[in-house]
């Protein structure tokens, strides 16, 4: 017997919960290090935008699509869509899925570096490049904490919708600003942190009419706010009816870069401060997400004062960031297996077995790992364009009027949503092209070669094989995903 519907107890709970999904690692190890890199002030201005015209757009069709359709990505896809598109709902979910199965392992990392700073292992004369490269070179490691990070998920989402996600997150997300504000606090008190201020809020119209930083800035956007990845949709399955679609994506949106804003604030005037030179802070903001996080902060912590007590208070934050937005990502599997007619219970307990499983090779290795960051990351553009398309096909001023707009809304929107949602697709093209576009410069001698860690050919031979699974899947998908599917969305009130 299918599970009763299960509801956050309040708006607030669901935007609570929603934040919390939306805030992850990349608010925290990758937005001060684009920011940096890309005119800081600048950079903000137009990420701003770029949530207006992009994110919030994508995050209100999802709640619409998600709160209608009442079930898991696929079951909701065939209702909204049609039949003969739940392929596209399945596409959804796997991206997600296929995420979280390495997602977990960056998690995993951060839990160990939690353990690490309560140990007191960042002191001075420490090697943090060894120490990096020591964790990650050891299967055993790296697999056991990727193994906690999906039992921490599994905790949570084992114990339901109320009582576990919105119980939780409402603990993480507060947790994770305050954190952050104090390691900001900290971080502005110290001699010279005024450049990495200068950093983060400067502004140059150099930067502002060079197309590369509009294009960092909207695929920040995109990753950073969950737009188009299957998440909010999942979350809004269980939203109340009556929850306004509009003023909640506002919030969740523009709260998960107030809170990316905050992380830089944290993290840039420590670099500047405490980097010996110049050209080691610029070398650091230059070494990737992981350099930046695991390596260069670590080692910074050790000369900073009192930076024992703030190493903790910084990968303490990561984890945070780290758990709340994987517990949304197994949501996913997790409501897609209910729709199905499975009780939560089991649903929890094989998609976090699957996801554990699945994520051990990217756990015993850091280059299949990147390959899947990759691969799927950029997957994700795809996935906007599908949720754009979707209101497409249902009709934009519909959605807008009936669903957005629906009685008793509290914030009504205009038809500037109906603009932005048919732009919505030339822009995410633009910005898939542009990574296309890299990876062909990156191997320009064999970009076409699946087995190249980050060619083209590794992208598309692996999308062009999950689609068409899906596709002659189709009517597998939608009879056993959505039993009792009617093709009709129930309408919002």
């Amino acid at each position: 017997m299918q599970d009763k519907q299960q509801f956050f107890t309040s708006r607030m709970g669901f935007i609570v919960a929603s934040i919390a999904m939306a805030v992850g690692t990349g608010n925290i190890w990758r937005f001060p290090r684009v920011a940096a890199a890309n005119g800081g002030g600048t950079f903000i201005i137009i990420l701003l935008l770029a949530v207006l015209v992009c994110s919030i757009p994508l995050l209100m069709s999802e709640m619409v699509i998600g709160r209608n359709g009442r079930k898991g990505t696929i079951g909701s896809y065939g209702d909204f869509m049609g039949k003969k598109y739940s392929w596209i709902g399945a596409w959804m979910g796997f991206v997600c899925i296929a995420i979280m199965f390495y997602y977990s392992v960056v998690t995993g990392w951060t839990i160990k570096y939690v353990i690490l700073a309560i140990q007191g292992k960042f002191v001075p004369g420490v090697d943090t490049n060894a120490l990096w490269e020591t964790f990650t070179t050891n299967p055993r490691e790296t697999i056991f904490y990727h193994f906690l990070a999906m039992l921490a998920a599994f905790f949570v989402i084992y114990q339901g919708v109320a009582k576990g996600i919105e119980r939780y997150t409402k603990i993480f997300l507060p947790l994770l600003a305050l954190l952050l504000v104090v390691g900001a606090v900290r971080a502005l008190t110290l001699p010279g942190a005024g450049l990495g201020v200068q950093y983060l809020f400067s502004f140059d119209m150099e930067y502002f009419i060079d197309p590369h930083t509009w294009l960092e800035a909207f695929t920040q956007a995109a990753w950073s706010t969950g737009a188009g990845w299957a998440l909010l949709m999942t979350y809004s399955i269980y939203s109340k009816p009556k929850d306004d679609v509009g003023s909640s994506m506002f919030i969740v949106a523009y709260a998960d870069i107030a809170i990316a804003i905050v992380a830089g604030l944290a993290i840039l005037p420590t670099v500047f401060a405490m980097a010996p030179t110049l050209d080691y802070a610029n070398e650091a903001l230059a070494s990737g997400n992981a350099g930046l996080t695991f390596i260069y902060m670590s080692e910074l912590f050790t000369t900073m004062p009192g930076g024992a007590v703030m190493a903790v208070i910084f990968f303490l934050g990561l984890a945070f960031a780290g758990i709340s937005s994987l517990i949304s990502m197994v949501e996913v599997g997790v409501a897609n297996l209910v729709s199905a007619g499975w009780n939560r219970k089991k649903a929890a307990f094989y998609t976090v077995l699957a996801g554990f499983v699945c994520g051990i090779p990217s756990a015993y290795s850091l280059n299949f790992f990147e390959n899947q960051d990759f691969v799927w990351g950029v997957a994700l553009l795809i996935s906007g364009i599908f949720t754009a398309v979707a209101v497409m096909k249902y009709g934009v001023e519909k959605v807008r009027t009936k669903h957005i707009n629906h009685e008793g809304a509290l914030m009504k929107i205009g038809k500037w949503y109906n603009l932005f949602i048919y732009l919505n697709p030339v822009i995410i093209l633009t910005i898939l092209g542009w990574w296309i576009y890299q990876s062909i410069g990156w191997y320009p001698d064999n970009w076409w070669n699946p087995f190249e860690m980050l060619s083209t050919g590794t992208m598309i031979s692996q999308w062009g094989l999950v689609i068409i699974i899906f596709l002659m899947a189709n009517k597998w998908l939608r009879r056993y995903f959505n039993p009792n599917g009617t093709g009709k969305l129930t309408g919002s009130s």
